[in-house]
């Protein structure tokens, strides 16, 4: 069994895995860490592999933790992957993305995949159906684009995620509302169907912490799944575990 940790911006998301058979998820604060893992070593002692992925500032010794209980492989930029990166600047190439596109290597092999993930930031990321990783897009998310509005002027309230009543907002909140969700909505897809402009077989998935809310939106067909992430660090795990 494996034990999966992607490391966020705000919160850690937990996997453990049967082969490629998610049988446990959680999502955790840094708090909580080290309890959770001693739990999982407790609950699960077929785990005997793990994964790290951190895009935020994990402490060494959370590392440290982990690696008391099992054999820990830390996602960079070094480590083997399942296609080839393309990406002229890889070591700037964030590592939650490298683990988006292994899924879809894994999940769609020899397809033509763009992965949205939609969380902090949107996230564009597209492989080829000869497993290669040509690069994708980067946005503001959601609540970025809520938090900007009002950092960034002077009298613009900071308000919470809503659907918008209508295209036309009739105040200065349901404006913002339809600026931020139907901006964000033509933003995705109007680049869905740049690609497809391109590549017409194109499998689009969506995933990420507001994929849920965005998915009922979109006008274009996709996958949208929360486990994608996870699912492509187990994949590298034990794609490198096999070499």
């Amino acid at each position: 069994m494996n034990l999966v940790i992607d490391v966020g911006n705000t919160y850690i998301k937990i996997g453990v895995f049967e082969k490629s058979e998610i049988v446990y998820k959680s999502t955790i604060e840094q708090a909580d860490f080290k309890k959770t893992i001693s739990d999982l070593k407790n609950n699960y002692p077929l785990i005997t592999d793990a994964i790290i992925s951190s895009v935020s500032n994990l402490e060494d010794d959370f590392i440290e933790y982990v690696n008391k209980f099992f054999s820990v492989l830390f996602l960079d930029h070094l480590i083997q992957m399942p296609f080839k990166n393309l990406y002229k600047t890889p070591t700037t190439l964030g590592i939650d993305r490298l683990a988006l596109v292994a899924a879809a290597v894994d999940q769609f092999p020899t397809k033509n995949v763009l992965v949205i993930d939609a969380g902090t930031c949107i996230t564009y990321d597209f492989k080829n159906e000869n497993e290669e990783y040509l690069g994708g897009a980067i946005s503001p998310g959601l609540r970025m684009r809520y938090e900007s509005l009002h950092n960034f002027t002077a009298k613009l309230p900071l308000l919470d995620l809503k659907n918008p009543k209508d295209t036309i907002g009739n105040s200065t909140e349901e404006a913002i509302h339809s600026g931020v969700v139907h901006g964000i909505l033509n933003e995705i897809d109007g680049l869905i169907k740049d690609y497809c402009n391109i590549y017409p077989d194109l499998t689009v998935i969506l995933t990420g912490g507001d994929a849920h809310f965005l998915s009922k939106r979109l006008k274009n067909s996709i996958f949208a799944t929360s486990n994608f992430l996870l699912e492509g660090l187990n994949y590298i795990l034990a794609f490198n575990n096999s070499r």
